[in-house]
């Protein structure tokens, strides 16, 4: 394995559903009659449970060099069908993602993660032009996905 990253949700994302869920708990128990009190502690349980497994998943997704593939998410491309890739910064994220964006272009995007990678694919049977990743360390993805390349 050359360089793996998750694509972890940040702990803002769990302190501010955290406080959500609490608000939402609170006013239930200002609503039910103390007798029911047991319904903000059971919905409670419920929220944080079905907050826990969004997040859980979201964040679930990798990137990474490993076995001469670049895998993304779900995908995977052997490295011989990468044209070259290229580290971005916030800016350029923005707009490879925004206004210069390619809707035939595979993507693994996460909104708290700024910058990332664009790997182009070198694959004449592949309509997807490029992939567009999310990571927190795009210059260390560049590197392994070279360094593999080379050998």
């Amino acid at each position: 394995m050359d360089y793996a990253e998750r694509l972890t949700v940040p702990l803002r994302w769990w302190v501010q559903g955290t406080m959500l869920i609490a608000t939402f708990w609170l006013a239930i128990l200002a609503a039910v009659p103390p007798e029911l009190e047991y319904i903000a502690w059971l919905a409670t349980a419920v929220a944080l449970a079905l907050m826990g497994g969004v997040f859980l998943s979201y964040g679930s997704a990798r990137v990474g060099v490993v076995d001469d593939e670049l895998r993304a998410g779900r995908a995977s491309i052997p490295l011989g069908l990468i044209g070259g890739a290229r580290a971005l910064d916030a800016e350029e994220m923005r707009r490879q993602a925004g206004v210069e964006a390619d809707a035939r272009a595979y993507l693994v995007l996460r909104p708290y993660l700024k910058r990332g990678v664009r790997v182009d694919i070198d694959d004449p049977r592949d309509p997807t032009p490029y992939w567009l990743l999310s990571c927190r360390r795009p210059d260390r993805v560049v590197a392994a996905v070279e360094s593999a390349r080379t050998r």
